[in-house]
């Protein structure tokens, strides 16, 4: 992309540092925002920054005033609770800001865990079996249910809320992680079954036309009874813990055929979930070969070596090519809608 655009990079307030409120000095740092921003000024566009808490009035009034071409939005919550995400792009939708990454109404879709998997359910994909104990109200375990069970929050993301003890086989296990979440996270549990074989993440770009990149897997050390076989918080953001167990991710070894329905499913949740631009899909590959869809992630971590960074360079994509394209995508979606 050779003109140079207004672009307003929507970051959480949390992450603006009190001495470089305009990510000016990037050397070194180490996170998302830093990458982005100075990626789009390696590629020429002119760059603001608004940092989201709480103040919506401030947002409308500045974006009225920047007037930007486009808005890359990076924004994870609103005023602390992350259920709100969705009411940051509905105010973008409102006031007909071009913006990047998924809407209102997929957001929406992929945040409560058990509407996700609901829905894709509906459309014959395949999802872990699930029950849903909800905060506040005595759990009532079905009896025919099948152990062993994952236990997460039902509107976190990145993990959080997942450990080891997630793992449980027994209903007394089952009620005592789920009152642990309720206590700590204040909000309904989802029960899953634990579904058997490879872990994958599918990075998919675009819109009308999608591109699915190479598959990235967490690869367990299975010769061990003792480690972890869940992506756990610790597994996805703590290198020593993985280095002690023998976990790393690397790039899937699949074959042609394989891939290939990898992608198909990946596509199809795609426009299902009316994901945009850019997602990240999150899959086991059963011993069978069957594929089953765990979580779903509209507006990834876009950081500098993360997942969908790394899935994109190795499908031919460098990082200035993938976020030129997130702003292309977004532009030209704005125009097609209005």
């Amino acid at each position: 992309m050779s003109k140079s655009l207004k672009v307003t990079v929507l970051v959480d307030a949390a992450t603006v540092p009190a001495d470089d409120p305009d990510f000016m000095a990037p050397e070194g740092k180490q996170i998302t925002e830093y990458h982005v921003v100075e990626t789009l000024r390696i590629l020429g566009h002119q760059v603001s920054i608004i940092g989201v808490f709480d103040n919506l009035e401030s947002i409308i009034r500045d974006l009225k005033e920047i007037k930007p071409d486009v808005v890359f939005n990076l924004t994870e919550q609103y005023s602390g609770q992350r259920l709100w995400d969705k009411n940051i792009t509905a105010v973008l939708e409102l006031l007909q800001v071009p913006f990047t990454g998924t809407a209102t109404i997929g957001l929406m879709l992929c945040r409560d865990k058990r509407l996700c998997k609901q829905l894709l359910g509906l459309h014959r994909i395949r999802v872990p079996d699930f029950i849903s104990l909800p905060w506040n109200r005595t759990p009532r375990v079905p009896k025919k249910i099948h152990y062993p069970l994952v236990v997460k929050p039902a509107l976190a993301d990145g993990s959080e809320g997942i450990s080891n003890a997630s793992l449980v086989f027994t209903e007394e296990a089952l009620k005592e992680r789920s009152l642990f979440i309720h206590e700590r996270w204040q909000q309904d549990v989802i029960a899953e079954e634990y579904i058997e074989g490879r872990e994958m993440y599918v990075t998919v770009l675009g819109n009308k036309r999608l591109t699915v990149f190479p598959p990235r897997e967490c690869l367990f050390d299975f010769d061990s009874d003792e480690g972890p076989n869940l992506a756990t918080y610790r597994v996805k953001w703590n290198d020593e813990y993985r280095e002690r167990w023998g976990i790393h991710f690397g790039f899937t070894e699949l074959d042609t055929e394989t891939f290939k329905r990898i992608g198909h499913v990946c596509k199809k949740v795609f426009r299902i979930l009316h994901l945009q631009d850019y997602a990240r899909i999150d899959l086991r590959l059963r011993p069978d070969g069957k594929i089953c869809i765990l979580e779903v992630n509209p507006n990834p971590d876009l950081a500098f070596g993360e997942e969908v960074a790394e899935a994109a360079e190795k499908g031919g994509w460098p990082y200035e090519k993938l976020i030129s394209q997130i702003i292309k995508q977004a532009l030209q979606r704005q125009a097609s809608d209005s």
